[in-house]
């Protein structure tokens, strides 16, 4: 092995140590104790008559103080002084994380906004899924299992309900569902990270400890890779982190700009014995992941090859590298590789805000990775994605006490920022799920709820109905804002046949998508749309259907579709209300089957047992509390429909602030 400092970029090479001086892409040296953590405006009293000359004495000083400054960051801060609507997350180098590309769906957000009550604000929070007490949350950090306890970290702001002052929130859970809040696990209070605590993973090594991988956003916006371990491995609660004194252990390479250079992964075992790690960024437009092996965690090399690379596909953030199997449902450990394993790369596209991902073959060699199929590689617009609604920044981690891997996901709010103000938070996480490759197509993965979230059921009732066609049918189940719904359809074989005879039915599935049908739920044909309005009033001014939709292609075969219509589930015109979907494999003999979790502001739909998957965030103002309604609905204009479901109400997962007897509570459970 090359020393210990050919281990290192190019651009951090020097005959000092990395710490405490760090020469930064820029150009730059970043001293922790001459360069102040944050920069602070003065305060005091300042006479009027004084203010331009203070203003004036005050950019001089910032200048002497950082003569250094690269061009992009000066043009980063000239930005923000011209145009005050500026994302601050996107001056500082990270996703905006906000709606306005899907305002355009929604016919302009220059509309007067709608005057929410405190009641009906109160209802968007949910019951049963993961947020914290108040204010901002985003990407979900190095979730781990330990010592009988799931760890879950995540991207929070503890000062406001908005982006901003990103620093990790912690929590921990017996069983994914009930949780307990925990001090935050680490701050912005270095040099290497004082802009934020961003992204990371978590790394369990043989002996037990843990290594956890996170990018900084350093006092001069550059992302940089920080090496952070538990304080205690004896405390089974991980309380206190420690941030390795020689951070940044990894800086941008040459080539890469200094804000595109983010969201290490967990690391895996080569058969030489070192650890490998892969980081998302970009070079022009073409998103890649780069990839660096250790020994260490604190010493890199990097790898002259990526891990893969696809163009026009923009910033790759919150990379994930995996192994799946080829015939089983269990998971596997990041490290396994073999004859029956296939490996999942998955990017989140910084330009589209969706997650991609493809399958294919990973080559430990050099550390590349291939597709199976090249026409839906990683970020193109035909790409597999793990859900096709509101979900992003998503990481899975293997979970050893079950065998299997669990996916977690930031599912933000579609309303507007100042309803977030107003109602004090903002932003979920999805229920966690089990992901799998589908053995039976060999092509997509799978993915369900964790077996755990059953725990919540209270009463149930099971239907069994027929539909004729443009029926509508209220389904008994009293409140319906916290449900878990599970159903199998069938279409009657007589009106199949005559589907099939009927020459005059126009093969439309090639032309067909759920995103780009205004009408949603509305249309109409021989088969289809059918399935469940949730979240519905009485006379269905607001519903959120979520449904099957079948064409048939041009060669004659029937193609099904996915689909949940947002476009009704409010009356309020100041919340994004798209129509979701895509197609979904099913394959000979198979019913058609979904499964619906409601949970206040949140539907979570699976088709054919999770090939496709649709997150939706909804925003009614009537139909809530007691008024919310099931409905089950066939719109088909000459199929007749059976339907055998079963309705769960759903109860609340009572996650807790911290405290030393909500952490005993758990531990009895």
């Amino acid at each position: 092995m090359a020393s210990s400092d050919a281990l290192l970029p190019i651009s951090a090479r020097e005959e000092e140590p990395l710490c405490p001086y760090t020469k930064l892409p820029d150009g730059s040296r970043s001293d922790p104790e001459t360069h102040p953590r944050r920069r602070r405006p003065y305060k005091g009293l300042l006479a009027v008559s004084f203010g331009l000359l203070l203003i004036a004495f005050y950019v001089a000083l910032i200048a002497t103080q950082d003569g250094s400054r690269s061009n992009e960051a000066a043009n980063a801060i000239d930005e923000t002084e011209k145009t005050t609507s500026s994302s601050r997350a996107r001056l500082a180098g990270v996703s905006e994380k906000s709606n306005d590309g899907l305002w355009k769906l929604s016919g302009g957000r220059n509309t007067p906004a709608f005057e929410w009550n405190n009641s009906m604000l109160s209802w968007q929070r949910t019951a049963f899924h993961f947020q914290p007490e108040e204010n901002w949350m985003n990407d979900p950090n190095g979730p781990l299992f330990y010592k009988g306890w799931y760890h879950f970290f995540y991207q929070y702001n503890p000062n406001a309900a908005v982006w901003g002052d990103i620093v990790w929130g912690h929590a921990v859970s017996r069983d994914l569902i009930h949780w307990v809040h925990l001090p935050l696990a680490m701050v912005a209070d270095q040099w290497y990270d004082s802009n934020g605590v961003w992204t990371g993973s978590a790394t369990i090594l043989p002996d037990g400890s843990i290594v956890m991988l996170y990018t900084g956003s350093t006092d001069k916006a550059v992302q940089v890779q920080n090496l952070a371990y538990p304080e205690d491995l004896n405390d089974p609660l991980l309380l206190k982190w420690v941030k390795f004194p020689g951070n940044p252990v990894l800086v941008p390479p040459p080539g890469i700009l200094p804000k595109d250079f983010r969201d290490p992964t967990t690391a895996w075992k080569t058969p030489e014995g070192k650890w490998r790690i892969t980081i998302g960024s970009k070079i022009n437009k073409t998103g890649i992941s780069l990839v660096y092996d250790t020994t260490d965690f604190k010493t890199y090399e990097k790898l002259d090859s990526l891990l893969h690379g696809v163009p026009n596909t923009g910033m790759w953030e919150c990379v994930d590298f995996y192994p799946v199997s080829k015939t089983a449902r269990n998971g596997l450990d990041t490290s396994v590789n073999g004859p029956d394993v296939k490996h999942i790369v998955k990017a989140s596209m910084d330009d589209t805000r969706f997650d991609h991902y493809a399958v294919g073959t990973y080559f430990e060699s050099n550390g590349t990775w291939i597709p199976d199929d090249p026409t839906i590689d990683v970020g193109m617009s035909s790409s597999l994605r793990y859900d096709y609604g509101k979900f992003y920044a998503s990481k899975t981690f293997y979970d050893q006490n079950k065998g299997r891997r669990i996916l977690w996901s930031w599912i933000g709010e579609s309303d507007s920022e100042a309803s977030d103000v107003q109602k004090g938070w903002s932003s979920l996480q999805g229920i966690p799920r089990t992901v799998s490759l589908d053995t039976k197509t060999g092509k997509n993965l799978v993915q369900s709820p964790v077996e755990e979230i059953k725990s919540l059921r209270l009463s149930s009732k099971k239907f069994d109905l027929e539909l004729s066609p443009g029926s509508v049918v209220p389904v008994d189940v009293g409140t319906a804002t916290q449900l878990d719904i599970e159903a199998e359809f069938e279409i009657k074989k007589e009106s199949l046949d005559k589907f099939f005879g009927d020459a005059s039915v126009v093969a439309e599935a090639e032309e067909f998508s759920c995103e780009k049908n205004g009408a949603g739920s509305t249309v109409r044909n021989a088969l289809g749309p059918f399935g469940f309005s949730v979240l519905a009033t009485e006379s269905l001014s607001e519903q959120t259907p979520v449904y099957f939709y079948i064409a048939k292609g041009k060669d004659s075969k029937l193609k099904t579709f996915f689909c949940t219509d947002t476009s009704r589930s409010s009356v309020a015109n100041d919340v994004i209300k798209p129509i979701y979907g895509s197609v979904v494999p099913v394959l000979k003999g198979e019913k058609l089957t979904m499964r619906i979790l409601v949970d206040h502001s949140i539907v979570e739909a699976f088709g054919q047992g999770g090939r496709t998957c649709i997150t939706s965030r909804v925003y009614p103002t009537t139909a809530i509390y007691g008024a919310a309604k099931l409905f089950l609905f066939n719109n088909a204009l000459d199929a007749t429909v059976t339907a055998s479901f079963k309705v769960w109400q759903m109860n609340s997962a009572f996650i807790h602030p911290y405290s030393e007897e909500a952490v005993r509570a758990l531990t009895r459970t």
